[in-house]
């Protein structure tokens, strides 16, 4: 899951002509190629420039190798741009774009409109959620491999940095603290956990950003290993530490203690306005707060019938209330070591690598490492995350670590979900890149929520618990809307949302304390999982009602996995698409 998550609503009509397969008659094809060139260039100077923007990693690779400037004059320019930018796609009429940039275009002036409305918002004076901040980032830069001798001088060179990066942040920071556009201060309690860590070290080689230095790959001379080492240590003793000293001051002295204690995002400067735009950025929809709450209501209605079923499957004696509680409390239901969990993991993971090629046509070539989460993380972390190469598993606090959980987790995280699906994106280089190397919200959640409801199908859960666990973890999802609409919209207290979770599913108690603080935190950004999952399910059920036996589960995967992050109505367009090929899907063994 990537910071630069993207996304406003597009109209549906833009969308209408995708399935085309040629111009009409009417259009000279001169015109068409006339926009094309337009729309082309256009996107490519603009996303050339925004990758340098933001800092190397691996979600942006094409970056610029040291830290970002996100002072006031690069603030200004980002908006002078992105606000040109969309004068610039206001002046092109999509139905006169190729099919193939019709497509380019709705998923274009999605990112746009987001990065647009976060400029407008000034949100770059609140870099920090509950479970993720701008030296967290910096950290995780050191957790990366460094591979040759300019890798290593880009890492010191960004250690370097940190004093500058630290302090424009740090006066973003300020200057939202002076309007009240802050996290909760709830949200903020031990987040310094990262940051006293660098401070509190009692040597160089204690640091996390030591680590690179630990060990060389073989291929650089001793003397360069040597050389290296040592210009590493004096940035981080002369650099590193005296910014986050100087940053632990800033968070421990004046921001926690002076962050605003409301919880609602309506409660923000321009805070109903700001909600609907983090509505529309992460479900790609125009829908209503109300609209999602009671959808939210309707769906954990059906998904608890289904839970009272497989309760009633295992001859629990009580009602869901207390299985709820035998799940949670029951020593049966957890790993005693950390290993036990990584290991469950690996295996869940293999099991699905036996099944993949029954159901999907086109599979990555990139693999993905299991990892526990980092130590610094992990207090305040979900129970995993995954992505391009990696999938992390949170073995702290192991009693709030479910076995009956992990299937469902592993797929969402690693393969056929997170892991899985941004790896396809980026290795299709039939897509521009700003479509291959950006993550929208909606798109990504909901693809790795139905690989949760895919496991079904599949037969990846083998005991009644370990559906009982998807339901569960189904139930969470469905829950946000209710509780993030709640928080946001409705004037939820954090005890409401967290009682909502408690007896509409079987999270443990720990992890529904670090989920609710997430949602307030980050406001909106937990409705993309289900509203994204709903119309994934819409999809295959039309897909499938519409072609009868030339329906293929491969070929639709397939088609649904290759446009990258898309909004809603692309990936109903694409189904259209589907449905007129006659089920063919885009390889050609998908017959």
């Amino acid at each position: 899951m990537r910071t630069l998550v993207l996304g406003l609503a597009l109209a549906t009509t833009m969308l209408a002509p995708v399935v085309a397969q040629a111009a009409p008659a009417t259009r000279p094809a001169a015109r068409a190629v006339s926009a094309d060139k337009r729309f082309e260039a256009i996107y490519t100077a603009e996303y050339s420039w925004r990758q340098h923007q933001t800092a190397r990693d691996e979600d942006n690779p094409n970056g610029q190798a040291h830290l970002p400037d996100v002072g006031p004059a690069a603030q200004a320019e980002r908006l002078a741009r992105w606000t040109q930018v969309s004068q610039q796609l206001a002046a092109i009429t999509p139905a006169r774009l190729s099919p193939a940039n019709r497509v380019n275009y709705a998923v274009y002036k999605q990112q746009i409109d987001a990065l647009l409305a976060e400029q407008r918002f000034r949100d770059y004076e609140k870099p920090l959620t509950a479970d993720t901040s701008f030296w967290g980032d910096i950290a995780g830069a050191a957790r990366e491999p460094q591979r040759s001798v300019e890798d290593y001088r880009n890492y010191i060179a960004m250690l370097r940095e940190v004093p500058r990066y630290f302090d424009q942040q740090t006066a973003n920071m300020r200057a939202g603290l002076a309007r009240g556009f802050t996290p909760s201060q709830v949200t903020l309690q031990g987040r310094d956990i990262g940051v006293a860590q660098v401070v509190d070290a009692k040597t160089v080689e204690e640091s996390p950003f030591y680590a690179p230095f630990k060990t060389f790959p073989s291929t650089i001379p001793a003397a360069d290993q040597a050389s290296l080492r040592q210009q590493g240590v004096a940035a981080i003793t002369e650099a590193v530490v005296p910014a986050h000293v100087k940053l632990l001051a800033f968070l421990r002295n004046d921001y926690i203690p002076h962050a605003r204690t409301a919880l609602a995002a309506y409660d923000l400067p321009d805070g109903h306005a700001y909600y609907l735009s983090k509505v529309r950025e992460y479900t790609t929809q125009d829908i209503t707060p109300e609209q999602i709450h009671t959808l939210g209501l309707a769906e954990i209605a059906k998904i608890r019938a289904r839970m009272e079923g497989v309760m009633r499957e295992v001859k629990f004696k009580g009602d869901l209330q207390a299985f709820f509680n035998h799940l949670r409390t029951d020593p049966q239901f957890y790993p005693k070591t950390p290993e036990e969990l990584l290991y469950r993991a690996a295996w869940i993971a293999k099991t699905f690598d036996g099944k993949a090629s029954q159901w999907f046509g086109h599979l990555p070539r990139s693999r993905f490492a299991i990892k526990p989460v980092p130590d610094d993380l992990a207090p305040f972390y979900t129970g995993g995350r995954g992505g391009p190469g990696i999938y992390l598993v949170n073995t702290w606090n192991l009693p709030s670590r479910p076995f009956y959980s992990q299937a469902a987790l592993t797929l969402h995280e690693s393969a056929p979900g997170h892991a899985f699906q941004m790896p396809l994106a980026a290795e299709n280089k039939d897509l521009p890149a700003f479509r291959r190397d950006t993550y929208l919200s909606v798109y990504g959640e909901g693809w790795a929520l139905y690989c949760e409801a895919l496991g079904e199908d599949m037969g990846m859960y083998e005991t009644p618990y370990d559906l009982f666990g998807y339901l569960s973890y189904q139930a969470w999802r469905a829950a946000r809307l209710v509780v993030d609409t709640g928080i946001h919209a409705k004037g939820w207290s954090r005890a409401q949302a967290q009682a909502y979770l408690h007896d509409n599913t079987a999270l443990s108690d720990h992890e529904i304390e670090t989920e609710v603080d997430r949602y307030i935190a980050w406001p909106g950004q937990a409705l993309s999982y289900y509203m994204g999952e709903l119309a994934f399910q819409r999809a295959r059920a039309k897909a499938q009602t519409a072609l009868g036996p030339k329906f293929n589960i491969r070929a639709f995967h397939d088609a649904m996995l290759e446009m990258g992050s898309v909004p809603i109505p692309v990936i109903e367009a694409r189904t259209d698409q589907l449905i007129a090929a006659g089920g063919k899907g885009p390889y050609p063994d998908e017959e």
